[in-house]
């Protein structure tokens, strides 16, 4: 999988601009706010339809225009792939492959398996259990078109229900044959969900704490603790259990919508007992996994995308990071970083070819 060019329109703060990339390694250098990051960005648009750090779709068009287009022609499995994402004002989004727009978005996931390495995976760690939950999603749905739709149609019917319940407290009724039908659809999704990601983290897991031994070097034990109401019983009698609750609450209070991922070091919370270079080492350990699960699933290197890592790391993780992506098991690479002497001289210990791109 390897991305040839990559060309933006009125993107971010973009108004034109055209890359022609390195099969191997492409660092992105450059001052604070020039945009580095948005190249990034770019090529994760290119591949989830979406930004991995704006999830407000017009905010991506640059100021007082009215559309983006993010253009990339790629060689995947010896074939050209021209994919484009595009966004007009007041207009759908759409994403187009080789001239021929997707029907759903939901189609395009998974062909250009990508992984993102940033700063802003911090929130895996500080923020609630839903941003935990959408990267157990989006690792899965990689590989996975049924998964996928499971989510969405189970996402669908939650939505139905936590309505049904507000619409009883508003009109002072109750209708239980109603309710059931929505009980029986959120058993028959969530628990297809809830068996895939049991299954996806019992392989996940070894994988991490593999991974993290490589880049701690063995000094701490770390764990992914899966947290689900379904261990407990099946959703049907989980749901009934909690009807006068979820009246009260006019919302579905139990069912893999509250699914959680502990992270753990040395059996504590790593939020609040792990140190920084803990908590960095950990979230890169979790990127490399899904690196490496998606390359075992989909049989293809996923390009590695790693935004400004060399500002958070000491020397010492940086050198162990460049050593495994020294490694043939990994494909194609883009940095970003504001030093580009420090860039260079990082890359150039890695026998590999590379681009370096000032902005």
């Amino acid at each position: 999988m390897i991305l040839k060019s990559l060309s933006l329109l009125n993107y971010k703060n973009f108004d034109s601009k055209s890359f022609t990339f390195n099969e191997k390694i492409n660092c992105i250098v450059g001052n604070n706010g020039i945009g580095k990051t948005n190249v990034l960005d770019a090529i994760y648009h290119l591949s989830f339809g979406k930004s991995y750090f704006n999830p407000v779709a017009t905010q991506n068009i640059k100021h007082n225009e009215e559309f983006f287009v993010v253009n990339g022609e790629y060689e995947h499995k010896e074939q050209t792939e021209k994919i484009v994402v595009s966004l007009k004002r007041g207009q759908k989004k759409m994403i187009k492959r080789n001239g021929k727009a997707y029907e759903k978005f939901s189609d395009h996931i998974g062909f250009l398996p990508l992984v993102i390495i940033s700063p802003a995976d911090r929130d895996l760690i500080t923020e609630g259990s839903d941003t935990r939950r959408k990267f157990i999603d989006s690792v899965i749905s990689q590989s996975d078109k049924n998964y996928l739709t499971h989510v969405i149609k189970y996402n669908k019917v939650l939505a139905q229900r936590n309505a049904l319940l507000k619409y009883f407290a508003l009109n002072h009724t109750f209708n239980a044959d109603t309710l059931d039908i929505y009980n029986n659809q959120l058993n028959d999704y969530g628990t297809e969900i809830f068996k895939k990601r049991a299954l996806f983290l019992e392989a996940f897991i070894p994988v991490f704490k593999e991974r993290y031994l490589a880049i701690s070097n063995g000094n701490e034990t770390v764990d992914l603790v899966y947290s689900s109401d379904l261990f407990d019983a099946d959703l049907n009698t989980l749901l009934n259990k909690a009807i006068n609750k979820d009246k009260a609450l006019q919302y579905t209070s139990v069912g893999v919508h509250k699914d959680d991922l502990n992270f753990n070091i040395a059996g504590h919370p790593i939020k609040k007992f792990g140190s920084q270079g803990q908590q960095k080492s950990f979230l890169i350990a979790l990127k490399l996994a899904q690196f490496d699960f998606i390359k075992a699933q989909s049989g293809i290197n996923p390009i590695l995308l790693l935004d400004d890592i060399f500002d958070k790391l000491d020397e010492q993780r940086v050198a162990q990071i460049i050593k495994l992506v020294n490694d043939e098991n990994f494909g194609q690479l883009f940095i970003s970083d504001t030093h580009a002497e420090r860039t260079e001289a990082a890359v150039r210990q890695v026998h590999q070819s590379y681009e370096i791109f000032k902005l």
